[in-house]
């Protein structure tokens, strides 16, 4: 939000620099987070002044050249080599001395001593594009004979200097997201100042007066119906005729400038302009274009097509609400105008509103057409709807002044149900509590009077107090408490001597201290952390079967269609992220989040009534593409591939203290991985690897294999609750391996083995390890070879060759009834 410094000056006087005004904003709540010069002209004419031609030859090595003497005010002329065919000696002139900066949009030269055909220049005589003061480039600018030598040309010229705060504004606060409204504050902190300093107070708002508003004749009386009062609680209009469309006055245009708008016309600017001073938002039609003398506010009909300003063809959705007049509609109200109802350079006669709409409406509307406008910002937030007839007024009256034109109606006014304050009680000790400090209650009420707050009602206990209609967020003791807060200013609150704290229990496991720990592996095995939004595109979730549409929790005012539902899996977030780096030539990935999902579990309830119940789980992704090191001489150049995730994963969960060959697993059934596995746990699915289909990475148009893991944290906590850590001295006894050749169906995967193999022997079995997989040569169509080898290890006592053979044939029996498996 862009404020400017004069324009505060407007409304309040004060003597504070732009520098300490920005630390008094930020103090109240208003942060500036930045303050810059602005100037009418770019670069302020700064080193121009005014000049007069005392000689002026043509150069003798140059037809179009001339050799001119100029005084400038100083003790000598100034030699100017110029190539401009209209100078002559007497002409008043702006002249560019040495070291002065000539800017052209972004650009600049500067002006530097030269020799133009041998002739010495030590200036430039300019034209007023030269300038920033217009776009002629046919010869120099020629000045009144009474234009004095010397003079400044930013003197001359009245260039305007402003300083334009820009402003980090909260949603809450549509109040301040006007000049009248910044104002106010500063007042009411200034006014706070004093009065804790025992200074008189005799600061006023100066507002601007409406009070010679009035009506000249009844000859454009428009009739206004309003058919959903929901929508639109308070419409209100006025008729001026006669008016002349225009260029606007220096005056407006340069404030308009100052804070990035771009001038139009004198009526637009206008409505601009009262916007930026009050909030309120306000609307010109071409009353010509009113077809039966009626503004008719309603909704539409579903598919309504509407062409808007942009020329753009938009289907209405049926909730639109609409300004209509006879025929057909007008405006997107509170959003934006349509194609033929705007004011243009023929409009003679327009018809202006002022209304207040409600904020869900337009932020739907606003939304669905991706139609974000100064209007329908203000509008979506909620504007004041005591201050709609003071902006009317005050437009109408500029009209009048800056545009002509007479006053041809009364104010039509439709109001039916009149805003009413919200009453609140306020105690004095939750003050107190709140705030951390006692600030007298004279202070308080002369804070809550400096902000417009009524006080009907006090006594020794509590305030009660009537909210001024501007501060529409202001709904709670909360609310009100942080308002004298905020005035009385954040920095004058003491910091206690002393720190109380209690001490508190820390449930085990702690889930931050096992996330720090998960990041601290997965970032020392080469990962990057990421995160996404939780909002994504429903298409995902529509489109694929492996999720189910209606567990979908869907957002009742999404941003856009891109962001209308809560994520049921990390996978597409991780996925978007791959392509946003594969186009950015980044080929080799290891990325990891750590993120909640969101699904929606449809329960009925005894009286079978359907209700809803939302359930948000923490998961972990990993996901891996392209190579397993970086392109280097000394590194091999191999791609990432399943199992590399999965020793990867599985580690993972053995750095947190699960087992995952204690788990049970099953081949994955997702149409989005290839092939995959999931593991089990009794409490249900822990761990999903696998590859991502070929369908999968063809929609998001990825060109090569990425490798991807889901892990349910909130589950992994559950089951390391129980661990605990436990510490024993190294063995005595020393371990023994014992290898076997397994002939196994291609579909056995190792997973199977292993578990088994713990099944049979989980005292003595300490490790298992896949050394070798073979296929090919001597081994049979649809058959694999696993070389795999055993750690056998008794803590108690040295193994016999006795009991090691007993244990390798108990699981080769094992291995031959449960797997069919043959012994190589």
């Amino acid at each position: 939000m862009k404020i400017s410094y004069n324009w505060l000056k407007q409304y309040l006087d004060f003597d504070l620099s732009p520098e300490k005004l920005s630390e008094l904003l930020t103090d109240c709540g208003l942060e500036v987070e930045g303050l810059e010069k602005w100037q009418s002209v770019k670069g302020g004419l700064e080193g121009i002044v005014i000049g007069e031609v005392k000689t002026c030859e043509k150069h003798p090595d140059a037809d179009r050249l001339s050799i001119t003497t100029v005084d400038v005010g100083r003790d000598k002329l100034l030699p100017v080599v110029c190539g401009a065919p209209n100078v002559a000696a007497g002409q008043k002139v702006v002249v560019a001395t040495v070291g002065t900066k000539l800017y052209k949009e972004d650009d600049f030269f500067e002006i530097k001593k030269a020799k133009l055909r041998g002739e010495p220049s030590e200036g430039m005589i300019c034209a007023e594009d030269e300038l920033g003061l217009g776009t002629s480039h046919e010869g120099i600018m020629v000045l009144n004979q009474d234009a004095k030598t010397g003079t400044p040309a930013s003197e001359y010229f009245g260039i305007e200097e402003d300083y334009i705060f820009e402003i980090g504004l909260t949603p809450n606060r549509t109040d301040a997201m006007a000049h009248i409204g910044v104002a106010r504050d500063i007042k009411a902190v200034l006014d706070n100042n004093d009065f804790i300093a025992n200074k008189t107070q005799t600061r006023q708002l100066k507002i601007p007066p409406v009070e010679n508003f009035k009506t000249e004749n009844h000859s454009r009386d428009i009739e206004v119906i309003v058919e959903n009062t929901e929508a639109c609680p308070r419409y209100a209009g006025v008729t001026i005729t006669g008016i002349e469309v225009k260029e606007s006055p220096d005056w407006l245009k340069n404030r308009l400038n100052a804070i990035g708008l771009r001038p139009i016309n004198n009526i637009v600017d206008i409505t601009n302009y009262v916007l930026h001073e009050t909030g309120q938002p306000l609307h010109a039609f071409d009353a010509d274009e009113i077809t039966g003398n009626k503004v008719i506010v309603k909704k539409l009909p579903k598919d309504s097509i509407f062409i808007t300003l942009d020329e753009i063809e938009r289907k209405l959705t049926g909730n639109d609400l609409m300004i209509c007049n006879a025929t057909g509609g007008m405006c997107i109200g509170g959003v934006f105008g349509g194609v033929k109802s705007g004011v243009t350079e023929k409009t003679k006669n327009i018809f202006l509103e002022s209304a207040w709409f409600d904020p869900v409406h337009i932020r739907k509307t606003s939304k669905h057409h991706d139609l974000q406008t100064d209007a329908s910002f203000r509008f979506e937030r909620g504007v004041d709807p005591e201050m709609i007839l003071y902006a009317l007024r005050r437009a109408a009256l500029m009209i009048k002044e800056i545009a002509g034109g007479i006053i041809s109606s009364e104010i039509k006014d439709v109001y039916p149900n009149p805003f009413k304050k919200i009453n609140i009680n306020v105690t004095w000790k939750n003050i107190d509590r709140l705030i951390g400090k006692s600030i007298g209650k004279e202070v308080i009420k002369n804070i809550l009077h400096s902000l417009e707050f009524e006080i009907p009602e006090q006594n020794d206990e509590r305030l009660k107090l009537a909210v001024p209609s501007y501060r529409v967020d202001v709904t709670r003791e909360a609310d009100v408490i942080e308002e004298i807060l905020r005035i009385y200013g954040y920095n004058n609150i003491e910091i206690p001597a002393q720190q109380l704290s209690s001490i508190s229990h820390t449930i085990k496991p702690d889930a931050e201290k096992i996330q720090n720990l998960v990041s601290d592996y997965l970032s020392n095995n080469g990962f990057k952390e990421i995160i996404n939004n939780s909002l994504t595109k429903s298409a995902y979730y529509e489109t694929h079967k492996d999720f189910n549409e209606d567990k979908s929790v869907n957002i009742l005012n999404p941003l856009s269609r891109d962001l209308n539902v809560m994520r049921q899996t990390l996978l597409f977030g991780g996925l978007e992220t791959i392509l946003y780096n594969l186009n950015r030539k980044n080929h080799d990935q290891k990325i990891y989040e750590f993120g909640k999902v969101y699904t929606l579990i449809p329960e009925k309830s005894k009286a079978q009534d359907v209700t809803e119940k939302y359930i948000e789980v923490n998961h972990l992704a990993l996901f891996i593409t392209g190579r397993i090191e970086k392109e280097s001489w000394y590194t091999d150049d191999k791609p990432v591939d399943y199992n590399y995730l999965k020793a990867l994963s599985s580690n993972l969960l053995k750095r947190i203290g699960i087992n995952i060959a204690k788990l049970n697993s099953e081949k994955t059934k997702k149409n989005y991985l290839s092939t995959g596995m999931s593991y089990i746990s009794d409490k249900g699915k822990l761990l999903e690897i696998g590859v991502i289909s070929k369908s999968m990475l063809v929609e998001l148009d990825i060109k090569q294999n990425v490798f991807y893991t889901e892990l349910n944290r909130d589950l992994a906590l559950e089951l390391v609750r129980g661990n605990k850590i436990r510490y024993k001295g190294v063995p005595k006894f020393p371990e023994v391996r014992r290898d076997l050749a397994l002939l196994l169906d291609r579909n056995v995967p190792f997973a199977e083995v292993e578990k088994l193999a713990y099944r049979v022997e989980s005292k003595i079995l300490k490790e298992i390890n896949l050394f070798d997989v073979y296929e090919g040569e001597n081994i049979e169509e649809g058959k694999k070879s696993y070389a795999v080898s055993f750690i056998l290890q008794d803590e108690e006592k040295t193994l016999t060759d006795k009991v090691i053979d007993k244990i390798m044939n108990k699981m080769m029996k094992a291995f031959e009834d449960n797997l069919n498996a043959t012994i190589r």
